[in-house]
């Protein structure tokens, strides 16, 4: 065994240090410090002798989308350090608020000395706000006050509905503006803020893009105190500068609006900015050359980006001192403090400007030098001669800047020149293969009122709007569009005046409702426009994490409030219509209350009405629900649902009718079936709609807990991994880059924090960035985690192209995009690979959708190399040995820790473990069974149970037939099952004649299909797989308890199809397997005069569906040659997609036969004739279509 490793450098530490702790080291995310700025303002200025109190408000929105939540989670001890917490209804009443926080200090009847406010907002929020915020600026801050605006710019669209660069615009209104360049940056620089406001009386703009505020890393708060006390105070900085106020002072005041002074103050508040800065340098300078003739300036992020290429150019900051290169990072990129830019700039020839996205620092730089007869030549983004030079598009990074860079140094001074390492960090070139259409796309939660509330009727339309309903837009919905939030459908206004297009719904989220979206209402009866405005209320903002809207909202409220505004029509549907009965006198008279169910007749009623009318779908959020179960604040009802494996037919009509998530693909020997996911199933039911007789309601049970193989095992399994070698210490030369990637709500977030807080305990820098977006709806996630024992070595956050030293792929799919992919370096990075298939939305809206799972490993190991990626089953091993795969993640950790992808101590891991909270004994045992899996997998092999199940993909032909005839046998009798044979043995004879392929493909293709058609599910089958014991054994082995079950059915004789509509199913009590046993020996009549079921158009057709595939093999096999099997094997293995029931299947069973007409002319053009034009799958709106 290794050596044990070294003792924890911060044994004591807790998570709540990351607020409350006032000095050391802590780890901690950008929303955690943007708190943290209050928070130790507070306490700066107890210890001054202010009696001062805090005020945050703003409007959540990615990337500052849980800065509520930090709050909240802070609880009563935010509250104690005299701060004030008012979520926001929108953006700009959020600032109007900060605003009065101002005025408390000229009140005569004020609490406190002052009141610092925090401001904050997402790029469009801060647009939306605008009005606001140049008023409150113009008002100004107060003396013991000042204001902080911070505002989340996505620099790459990455959760927003455009790019935002914010701080063009606080220039544009007189707001000084901070960059940050790192979550350190955001607590130095919001303090830095606070004392230049409350010097200015501006206002002041901390620009916060998604790669700082939405990573985590370790900070200094030494450092950060050390600097903030050399600070002068107001009097030091007005003696030092000269610097005078006006008369009237700088600070809020009434009465200067309206008037032409608001120009002059807010002229005045600037030159005291300057003044501020030139004594108390937020500006630093990195690389000081007295000679140099040439010099870089850097601002945000972007200074990060610089660093990093320089690291990897192999360039340090004294080389390039020694070759004249001076470099300075700003940290007030407007107004930019001139007097040290004038300094720095002095003798230099050129200057370049490293910035993202348009060049603020590089106008005014230029407009600085504009004037002097000599002066540099100021480049960025664009160079001497006006060519493009670093992009002021999208998000910058350091291999988007290398190339530029490097050229630049190369050409001011050949010793400069690293041309050879630039090829190393740009993106590599990516194999393309069918894993290319595989995409981790999110989507609607299980159970998630959208999968319902957003579909339009045939021949409809919507718009879509901000929020989760947003993924509408990419579900076959007739769904499209986005404008700004409060915007919805007020573009149709005028739309609508130059198009024959009658109508159109409009989504609106009750939260956009509550913030703005009522106006847009307003806008559209004014405006006298045809429109349904669909408001989702689903009393949670789901998006951002389960915030309740703002305010007090109700149904019954919209309904008064959108009645009196004019709209023609107000109808409410929910889930639980019935509980709108007493309290129906809230609503305005006349509107109307249905069920969900008939939504689609609603919708085609209020399409048809003039003017604006409004549709309530009420039905609370599935995440929020399943919180408040969990939580004992909503009742968890009793009653689930299973499906009957054996009667299901895969066809996916229960995925079209719900459109959930929870209903996955299950792979069976009888092909591809489908499963409830249970621990996913937030109980909404829809899915038993779908025209199946699989569906059984199950009550007074629950689902059953596996104790796993290692219950029996524990002290044997600890003993072993008691003995495991360590993996060796891992040599620190420079940053170690490790990408973890995986499926939104699995816990890959919570991986990357274990690993970086386990870093931290030992002593080592940290940081990681999460990238999510969607994530939340099971979308890609990729975890950047970054590891280093010089705080030096980490620079930016995101693990750059070509940089990862390790891939923890928990997910297939993700890792092999390329966003994943781009990071890794052939021969260098390692990827252990978890292999095992976890299914993607797609499988959902279409039943036959595939993982491609060995093109998806392909890409992996072209990218890194065969010999460098490794594979296992994370999911497995936890199921098998832990009793479920909730713990899978943190079994791949493990699994990855012992094979020393992750380099940090295991006491520390185990530590962070313990620190997380969750689960603590069982995440132990699961990151311990990974670690055994990796080490002594032979251990694990042995105490498995050997499989009697032969693979069905590999199943040689012998298996299959013998599988065939006895449940065909089951199915009818011996002689049903030697009719399957002769026809099987008779394409089996021709095709072993044209080739000696083992794996007789055609053959096997016909022995499938034919295995299918004959064993068709009519009454008689469907109550022997209820009966035969099979469904009692699969049923208690999924639930413990004493259960009692529904039935969920369509019998022929009790469901009736009414006005052109598939039958509805009813439900059936327990009585029914009595009956069925009854009716399952009732197979003896099948096909005989006495066959009452026999006589319906299903039965029928399934009868002549086999003699037609009998006639087909043998007219294939006659002429069956080499060059012709490819077509033969398409015809053949045609009906294995005519799946369904009733109108499911009749409808799958048309296309099959276009597409058997279509692959019948190419073989013989003479016997088949092209066939004519038929529908295509999408035609069959509302059933599940099987494609061939």
């Amino acid at each position: 065994m290794a050596t044990d490793a070294p003792p924890l450098a911060r044994p004591d530490y807790a998570l709540s240090d990351s607020l409350w702790a006032a000095q050391g080291k802590v780890y901690l995310t950008g929303t955690q410090a943007l708190l943290r700025v209050m928070l130790m303002q507070a306490r700066r200025d107890r210890a001054a002798g202010m009696s001062t109190q805090g005020f945050l408000s703003g409007y959540r929105g990615s990337p500052l989308g849980a800065v509520d939540l930090a709050v909240w989670k802070a609880g009563e001890r935010f509250t104690q350090a005299g701060l004030r917490f008012l979520p926001a209804v929108n953006e700009e009443l959020a600032a109007t608020a900060v605003l009065g926080t101002q005025r408390v200090e000229s009140d005569p009847e004020r609490r406190c000395d002052g009141v610092f406010a925090m401001w904050y907002g997402k790029g469009p929020g801060v647009d939306r706000a605008g009005d606001a915020l140049r008023h409150g600026n113009a008002y100004g801050s107060s003396p013991h006050g000042g204001v902080l605006v911070v505002a989340g710019d996505d620099h790459g669209c990455v959760s927003s509905s455009m790019p935002h660069q914010s701080d063009a615009v606080f220039q544009a209104w007189g707001l000084p503006v901070l960059a940050p360049s790192s979550v350190a940056d955001l607590v130095e620089f919001g303090l830095y803020g606070y004392a230049l406001s409350r010097y200015s009386g501006a206002w002041v703009a901390m620009t916060s893009p998604s790669e700082v505020v939405e990573s985590g890393s370790t900070i200094d708060l030494d450092l950060i105190h050390a600097r903030a006390a050399t600070w002068l105070a107001a009097d030091a900085v007005a003696a030092a500068t000269a610097h005078a106020a006006p008369p009237d002072g700088l600070h809020y005041r009434w009465p200067d609006l309206p008037s032409l002074r608001i120009e002059t103050r807010l002229a005045d508040k600037l030159a005291a900015v300057a003044a501020f800065a030139r004594v108390n340098r937020i500006d630093r300078d990195i690389i000081v050359a007295p000679q140099a003739r040439v010099g870089i300036v850097t601002a945000g992020k972007a200074h990060h980006d610089f660093i990093e290429v320089l690291r990897r150019l192999q360039l340090t900051p004294q080389q390039l001192a020694t070759a004249g290169v001076r470099v300075r990072k700003l940290g007030l990129v407007f107004p930019v403090e001139t007097s040290s830019l004038r300094d720095f700039c002095q003798g230099l020839d050129e200057v370049l400007v490293i910035e993202e996205k348009a060049g603020l620092v590089e106008a005014q730089l230029r407009q600085l030098f504009y004037n002097d007869a000599v002066r540099p030549r100021i480049v960025g983004k664009s160079d001497a001669l006006g060519q493009p030079l670093l992009s002021a598009t999208g998000e910058l990074r350091p291999s988007r800047l290398i190339e530029a860079l490097a050229a630049w140094l190369a050409r001011h001074d050949q010793s400069l020149d690293r041309h050879e390492h630039v090829r190393d960090f740009t993106v590599p070139e990516l194999l393309s293969n069918a894993g290319d259409a595989v995409k981790r796309q999110p989507y609607f939660c299980a159970g998630c009122p959208h999968n319902i509330s957003t579909r339009v009727p045939e021949g409809s339309h919507a718009r879509a709007g901000i929020g989760c309903h947003f993924m509408a837009n990419w579900m076959d919905r007739s769904t499209e569009g986005l404008i700004q939030m409060g915007g919805e459908g007020v573009d149709w206004v005028s739309h609508a005046m130059f198009t024959q297009v009658p109508h159109v719904f409009q989504n609106l989220g009750d939260g956009t409702y509550y913030h703005s979206g009522y106006l847009a209402i307003r806008q559209a009866v004014a405006a006298k426009a045809n429109i349904t405005y669909k408001i989702l209320y689903n009393d949670a903002v789901a998006m951002t994490g389960g915030q309740p809207v703002d305010g007090t909202i109700s149904v019954d409220a919209i309904a008064r409030q959108v009645e009196s505004e004019g709209v023609r029509c107000v109808v409410v549907l929910s889930d639980d219509i019935g509980k709108y009965d007493a309290i129906r006198s809230r609503f305005p008279a006349g509107t109307e209350f249905h069920d969900r169910a008939e939504l689609d007749a609603v919708q085609r009623r209020l399409r048809e009405m003039q003017g604006v009318t409004v549709l309530i779908y009420e039905q609370t959020c599935a995440a929020e629900m399943r919180r408040r179960r969990k939580k004992g604040e909503l009742a968890d009802p009793p009653r689930r649902l299973f499906i009957n494996e054996q009667v299901c037919e895969g066809c996916g009509d229960c995925g079209v009718q719900s459109n959930c998530v929870a209903v996955l693909p299950h792979e069976t020997p009888l092909g591809r079936k489908r499963h409830i996911d249970q621990s996913a199933c937030n109980k909404d039911y829809r899915c038993a709609k779908g025209f199946c007789p699989s569906f059984v309601g199950v009550t007074g049970g629950r689902p059953r807990k596996h104790s796993g193989l290692l219950t029996a095992r524990r002290d044997d399994f600890l003993q072993r991994v008691q003995a495991l070698p360590l993996p060796a210490p891992h040599a620190w030369t420079g940053p170690y880059d490790l990408l973890v990637t995986g499926v939104g709500g699995t816990g890959v977030v919570t991986v990357g924090a274990l690993v970086t807080m386990a870093a931290h305990l030992q002593g080592h820098s940290a940081s990681v960035l999460d990238f999510m977006g969607f994530a939340q709806k099971g979308g890609a996630v990729l975890s950047f985690v970054r590891l280093a024992a010089d705080p030096a070595a980490l620079n930016q956050v995101r693990i750059d192209a070509q940089q990862a030293d390790a891939v923890l792929a928990c997910d297939l799919v993700v890792a092999a995009s390329a966003d994943a992919l781009q990071t890794v370096r052939h021969g260098r990075t390692r990827i252990l690979a978890n292999q095992h298939p976890i299914p993607v939305a797609e499988s959902v809206r279409k039943p036959d959708a595939e993982l491609h799972l060995a093109e998806l490993l392909a890409k992996l190991q072209h990218a890194a190399g065969a010999e460098r990626v490794q594979t296992f089953d994370a999911q497995s091993l936890a199921q098998d040995f832990l009793g479920d795969t909730i713990t899978s993640n943190i079994v791949a950790l493990g699994f990855a820790w012992q094979r020393g992808l992750v380099p940090v101590a295991l006491p520390a891991l185990q530590r962070a473990i313990e620190l997380n909270g969750v689960a603590v004994a069982t995440n132990q045992l699961a990151l311990s069974l990974g670690r055994l899996a990796a080490a002594d997998p032979a251990a694990l092999t042995a105490w498995r149970e050997p499989s009697t199940d032969e693979d069905v993909v590999t199943e040689s032909l012998a298996a299959l037939i013998g599988r065939a005839r006895v449940h065909l046998s089951a199915w009818q009798n011996a002689a049903w099952a030697d009719r399957f044979e002769r026809c099987v043995r008779g394409a089996q004879a021709r095709e072993q004649a044209l080739n000696d392929d083992p794996a007789l493909p055609f053959t096997q293709a016909v022995a499938r299909s034919l295995f299918k058609l004959m064993s068709y599910k009519d009454e008689y089958e469907v109550a022997r797989l209820y009966t035969d014991g099979s469904f009692q054994r699969a049923l208690h082995d999924q639930f413990e308890g004493e259960l009692q079950l529904a039935f969920h059915m369509a019998p022929p004789l009790l469901a009736r199809p009414k006005n052109g509509q598939p039958p509805r199913k009813i439900t059936l009590g327990p009585w029914l397997l009595p009956a069925l046993k009854l009716l399952a020996h009732g197979k003896a009549l099948r096909g005989t005069a006495l066959d009452l079921f026999g006589r319906s158009e299903e039965r029928r057709l399934e009868r002549q569906l086999i003699v037609d595939f009998e006639n087909r093999v043998a007219e294939l096999a006659a002429s069956l040659e080499r060059d012709r099997l490819p077509t033969a094997i398409a015809i053949a293995r045609l009906p294995l997609t005519m799946r369904g029931f009733g109108h499911v299947k009749l409808a799958n069973v048309a296309l099959a036969r276009a597409r058997e007409a279509e692959l019948l002319h190419r073989w013989d053009p003479a016997r088949h004739p092209r066939p004519p034009a038929t529908a295509a799958a999408g035609q069959f709106k509302g059933i599940a279509v099987v494609g061939g």
